[in-house]
């Protein structure tokens, strides 16, 4: 019987199983697309962590060999009135940065969300050009624009009759204005993450709750905050995490000054770095990740749905 006459089961059944390594391809495929990540992530991003982590066990200047001292760099950090000074510079100016930025970010996006503005595309470039601007270069024109003698701010203040002010070097003063050129910065980012949420709702809820009498307000309160919630909680944690990290905006306007009422977390690491206290570094740098993940996820907890 030729091949040619046999009827299709036949056919079946002379067909070859597949090999094994042909079955492989498929199942490793996927796997071989992400290695490079991996790879990378594992040199880069895992490896330093551990070191790292090691690091804050050892006193170690940079040099020789790192001697195991247990948790002795934690104790004297917990134990230390410039760490816990710190700690409270930071949390002073998320006070004034987070919920401000929260606030006056939602208020734009759901103006620019909803209202019929002219020349609507321009106000959002306007929004995000200073986020996109180098960090370094905002912060040489807040020295300019807030010098207490030379300053522009000051020079309007006497325009009306008002006494200048020692924004930069008054303990009173130094972190609002710090917070200020944070707010300037990062707003823009606050905006377009709130006006993505705020895009992200169906219009039909709000013409259902029109139709049910809802007015405008009754609307942003039942259902534009719940609705946007996971926006700001996003918005939150990454907000925490950069005003306990803050280290440029101080060192380049302010350096920690004065008297150390700007000295941020960011900023009480980076000196332990600097003078070659390697292993005191590396135990301030995770115990402010354990304060930032404590509370992040207490932020995460207290935004979110009663449905999560």
């Amino acid at each position: 019987m030729t091949p040619a006459t046999l009827s299709p089961v036949h056919r079946e059944e002379r067909t070859a199983p597949p090999r094994p390594r042909a079955r492989r391809r498929p199942f490793l495929a996927p796997y071989l697309f992400v290695a490079p990540f991996f790879l990378v992530f594992a040199a880069f991003g895992l490896y330093p962590l551990v070191f790292a982590l090691q690091l804050s066990f050892t006193d170690w200047k940079g040099a020789g060999d790192a001697h195991f001292i247990g948790f002795e760099n934690y104790s004297y950090l917990l134990t230390s009135p410039e760490f816990w000074s710190s700690l409270g510079n930071s949390a002073v100016l998320w006070l004034l940065i987070v919920p401000v930025q929260i606030i006056g970010g939602l208020a734009a996006a759901v103006l620019l969300a909803n209202a019929r503005l002219r020349l609507r595309g321009m106000f959002r470039v306007a929004f995000i050009a200073p986020f996109v601007t180098p960090l370094v270069a905002m912060a040489q024109v807040w020295i300019v624009v807030f010098d207490t003698d030379y300053g522009l701010v000051n020079h309007l203040l006497q325009l009306v009759g008002l006494p200048e002010v020692a924004w930069l070097t008054s303990t009173s003063w130094a972190k609002p204005t710090l917070a200020l050129l944070f707010l300037w910065k990062t707003t823009g980012f606050a905006i377009i993450i709130l006006l993505a949420g705020l895009q992200a709702v169906p219009p039909d809820v709000y013409e259902a709750a029109a139709l049910d009498g809802a007015s405008r307000r009754r609307q942003f309160w039942s259902l534009t905050l719940p609705l946007v919630r996971r926006s700001i909680a996003f918005l939150v944690v990454i907000q925490t995490l950069a005003v306990f990290q803050m280290f440029a905006e101080p060192f380049v306007v302010t350096q920690g000054g004065p008297y150390g009422s700007t000295t941020t977390g960011g900023l009480y690491l980076y000196d332990h770095i600097t003078s070659s206290d390697l292993g005191t570094g590396a135990a301030n740098s995770f115990l402010l990740v354990l304060l930032v993940f404590a509370l992040s996820l207490l932020s995460v907890r207290l935004l979110r749905s009663r449905d999560e």
